[in-house]
């Protein structure tokens, strides 16, 4: 069991990359067309997603129920989060949807990248950034409003109806918001952290 968590890991950045990818042919951004799939392809999109979310939990959890951490796992479990988070952002942002949908995208988006980029300089200094309680939970907010955006936009696809009805859409926003507002504070906190931390080691 000592290398079952890694070996979730690395499927999940496989799984990622699908999802990105069935999300922008779907929508039209390859050069290649989806054609009658297209409906079948947002399915197996949305269900690569669910896989790959699970497995960010299961990872976690059988390194802290074997005590199967390594080195190797510290480095690619965060890497493929941001790898999942930002393929369904970008797959997602190819079917453009309205400013309420994409801003948060965008944001979520940039602040991944600046965490990243905060990290590796930290990292140059020998400093390292735990991470928060509230940063686990944002990674979970995340992946759950990125699912309910996903069944909402594609609502016929699944055979739900013609079309959302506005409780689901508010729903999928709301929980969008909630994620993005988290996701900034947790950037927010990482930042506060690197300055201190850096200014001490400047001392």
């Amino acid at each position: 069991m000592k290398h079952a968590p890694n070996i979730l890991t690395m499927p999940r950045m496989a799984l990622s990359l699908f999802v990105f990818v069935a999300l922008a042919t779907v929508a039209g951004a390859v050069p290649w067309d989806a054609g009658t799939a297209g409906p079948a392809l947002y399915r197996w999109a949305f269900a690569a997603f669910v896989v790959a979310s699970v497995t960010d939990f299961f990872d976690g959890w059988l390194a802290r129920r074997y005590h199967a951490v390594s080195v190797i796992g510290r480095i690619l479990d965060p890497i493929a989060d941001k790898v999942l988070v930002c393929a369904v952002v970008l797959g997602f942002l190819t079917l453009s949807r309205g400013p309420l949908v994409v801003i948060p995208l965008g944001l979520i988006l940039f602040r991944e990248f600046a965490v990243s980029a905060l990290r590796e300089v930290a990292a140059g200094r020998s400093i390292a950034l735990p991470v928060t309680r509230l940063a686990k939970w944002k990674t979970t907010l995340q992946l759950t409003a990125f699912g309910a955006l996903i069944v909402v936009h594609g609502w016929a696809v699944f055979g739900l109806g013609p079309a959302a009805p506005w409780q689901a859409d508010v729903g999928a926003i709301a929980l969008l918001a909630i994620a993005t507002i988290v996701t900034l504070i947790t950037g927010f906190q990482y930042g506060a952290q690197a300055a201190r931390a850096l200014a001490a080691d400047s001392a």
